[in-house]
C-alpha cells in the first residue's frame, strides 16, 4: 500500500513521542489493523533512535536555574503539585529502551520539511499562474486587466515606391558620306544622356591611318574631336555629353583621316572625307 506524505511525517512524529494524544491513538488505531504501518513506525523507531544516539544530553548554564527559582519564589505560595495519570505507554516504547537524549533537532527537521512541502507547493502554484497570464498576455491580453497587459507593439513598415520609369529619350541619326557617295558611317545619338554610337558600314581603313570624327558648329571657334573611330564595327561614347543640345542637333558632323591613333593637336590636319548632319528618327512622343 502506498502511503501519503502526511502518513510517513505522523508515523514519524510517533516514533518521536511529539503527537498529542489524539494522534496517538489515531496511529495506534491505524497499526492495529494494517501490519505495513506498524512495520513502518517500527522503521522509524529505528532511525531515530540511531540519531538520538548520536545527540548528547544539554547541561543548562547554572545562572539559569538561579533565575528559575527566584521566579518561583516570587511568585508566592505554590500549590502542591499533582501529576494526573500518565496512560500506559505504547507496546513499541516498552520494547525499546529508553533515551534520555534531547530529540529538539529530530523534531525541529520534521517540521521545516513539512514547511519545505508547503513552499514547494506555492511556488508551484506560482510558477503555473505566471504561466498562464503568459499565456494569456500573448493570445487574448484583453482578459488581463488593464495594469498587467503588455504594451503595445509598433511595427514599422517600409513601403517602397517603385521608381518611376524613365521616359524614353528621342533617337537622331547622321549618314556620314562623300557627296553622292555611299555611306561610309552612320552616327547615332540619345538625345536624353547625349551618348553617340559610330557604325563603319561602307569604308576600309588605311594601312597607318586612323580615321577622327570631329564636331563642327558655327558656335564654336574651330572643329572639336569627338575621338578616334576604332577599328570595330560599333564604337561607342559619352563625348557630346559636355555641349548644348542646340549646338549637337544643328551640328555638322565630320571624319577626317589623321595619322595613326588621331590628331596629336586637337585640330584637324585633313579636309573631311564624310559629313552629315542629325536628324530626328524617334520623336519622345512615339518612342513613349
Amino acid at each position: 500500500m502506498a502511503y501519503s506524505e502526511d502518513h510517513i511525517a505522523l508515523a514519524a512524529e510517533y516514533a518521536l513521542g511529539t503527537l498529542d494524544a489524539e494522534e496517538r491513538a489515531q496511529v495506534e488505531a491505524m497499526m492495529s489493523v494494517d501490519k505495513n504501518f506498524t512495520t513502518m513506525v517500527e522503521a522509524w523507531e529505528q532511525k531515530l533512535g540511531a540519531l538520538n544516539q548520536m545527540v548528547g544530553a544539554v547541561e543548562p548554564r547554572p545562572f539559569i536555574w538561579e533565575n528559575i527559582k527566584a521566579v518561583i519564589g516570587g511568585s508566592g505560595a505554590q500549590q502542591p503539585l499533582v501529576l494526573p495519570n500518565a496512560p500506559a505507554p505504547p507496546v513499541s516504547e516498552i520494547a525499546r529502551p529508553a533515551v534520555a537524549a534531547d530529540n529538539s533537532n529530530v523534531i525541529r527537521f520534521i517540521r521545516q520539511a513539512r514547511r519545505w512541502r508547503a513552499v514547494a507547493t506555492a511556488m508551484t502554484a506560482i510558477a503555473a499562474a505566471l504561466v498562464a497570464m503568459v499565456t494569456i498576455g500573448l493570445y487574448q491580453p484583453d482578459l488581463l486587466p488593464a495594469t498587467l497587459r503588455p504594451a503595445p507593439r509598433t511595427q514599422v513598415v517600409e513601403v517602397k515606391t517603385p521608381a518611376a520609369p524613365v521616359a524614353p529619350s528621342a533617337q537622331y541619326v547622321a549618314v556620314l558620306q562623300k557627296e553622292g557617295g555611299t555611306p561610309a558611317f552612320i552616327l547615332t545619338v540619345d538625345g536624353a544622356t547625349k551618348n553617340f554610337t559610330v557604325r563603319k558600314v561602307g569604308v576600309d581603313a588605311q594601312p597607318g591611318k586612323s580615321f577622327e570624327l570631329w564636331l563642327i558648329s558655327d558656335k564654336l571657334p574651330r572643329p572639336r574631336s569627338l575621338g578616334v573611330i576604332g577599328a570595330s564595327d560599333f564604337n561607342a561614347s559619352p563625348a557630346l555629353a559636355s555641349y548644348d543640345a542646340s549646338i549637337i542637333n544643328a551640328a555638322t558632323y565630320a571624319v577626317t583621316v589623321e595619322q595613326a591613333g588621331g590628331s596629336p593637336d586637337g585640330v584637324p590636319h585633313s579636309t573631311p572625307v564624310f559629313t552629315g548632319k542629325l536628324i530626328e528618327t524617334v520623336p519622345p512622343a512615339a518612342a513613349r
